[in-house]
């Protein structure tokens, strides 16, 4: 533990520093391995990557979630994102058309009364993450690091019979270098529960226990570039999602053969 850190102080109100609450769990590599589109390859680790916030966006509070998988992409290493859930409308459809981001409207609590955190996801109406923690001290804070999350833009042809794409698809990369403001350690309790709409807990089972933390990050560097192309052919299969996001759909909604494979 850290007893020289200094808790960052905000005025009353103030959301422009409210900390992310980041969770981490294994799962079965094989799971994480059918999510991945050819081109996409499974990170050193089967961890998944949960991250809820409440961040300004477009100068107003923006409550959300980050769920991603290790994963690799041209020989360098990162994440690739599956699902962002968001409470802003305005900042889905941008997000998607310009750089592929998964969004989509959903809903998100997130709080801490004095020690306890508390988070819960929801989105059409299934709660599929509960999440409590209770602050156990100030973690020690680690060095400057990079990251990298792989996102996926393409429009697939008007024509609905078609296999092909207007714009193939090809992969973004979001390049982002952070410090650290404050970190504290948690622990914690996470339920997944079953949603048609948001499978983690069917696609990514838990398999390990839980780890979570607050952090508050210093914003260093972003850069959002396109990173070449995938194989069209081998990716069409991967086009049809839920919603805005990365997981498996059958026209645009979830697939009715999800729980009976």
């Amino acid at each position: 533990m850290s007893s020289e850190q200094q808790v960052p102080q905000t005025n009353p109100g103030e959301i422009i520093n409210w900390p992310l609450l980041k969770i981490k769990y294994d799962t079965d590599p094989a799971c994480i391995e059918k999510l991945l589109p050819p081109g996409i390859t499974p990170g050193k680790n089967p961890t998944v990557n949960i991250t809820v916030y409440n961040f300004p966006v477009l100068n107003e509070p923006e409550y959300g979630y980050v769920i991603s998988v290790d994963a690799d992409h041209d020989g360098i290493t990162g994440e690739f994102t599956l699902a962002i859930g968001i409470d802003q409308e305005a900042a889905v459809f941008g997000s998607q058309e310009r750089w592929g981001q998964p969004k989509f409207p959903a809903t998100t609590q997130y709080f801490r009364m004095m020690d306890q955190v508390t988070a819960k996801l929801t989105h059409q109406g299934y709660t599929f993450l509960e999440f409590s923690g209770k602050v156990t001290g100030t973690g020690e804070i680690p060095p400057e690091h990079e990251t990298n999350e792989w996102w996926l833009k393409y429009s697939r042809s008007v024509d609905v019979m078609s296999t092909e794409f207007d714009y193939p698809p090809h992969v973004v990369r979001v390049y982002s270098k952070y410090g650290t403001a404050h970190i504290e350690e948690l622990e914690c309790e996470l339920k997944l529960n079953e949603s048609p709409w948001d499978p983690i807990a069917t696609l990514l089972p838990v398999k390990s226990k839980p780890k979570a933390h607050l952090w508050t990050p210093v914003f260093l560097d972003r850069r959002i570039t396109l990173a070449g192309k995938l194989d069209a052919e081998a990716f069409f299969p991967y086009a049809d999602t839920i919603g805005g996001s990365r997981w498996p759909g059958e026209s645009g909604g979830p697939k009715k053969t999800l729980y009976k494979e």
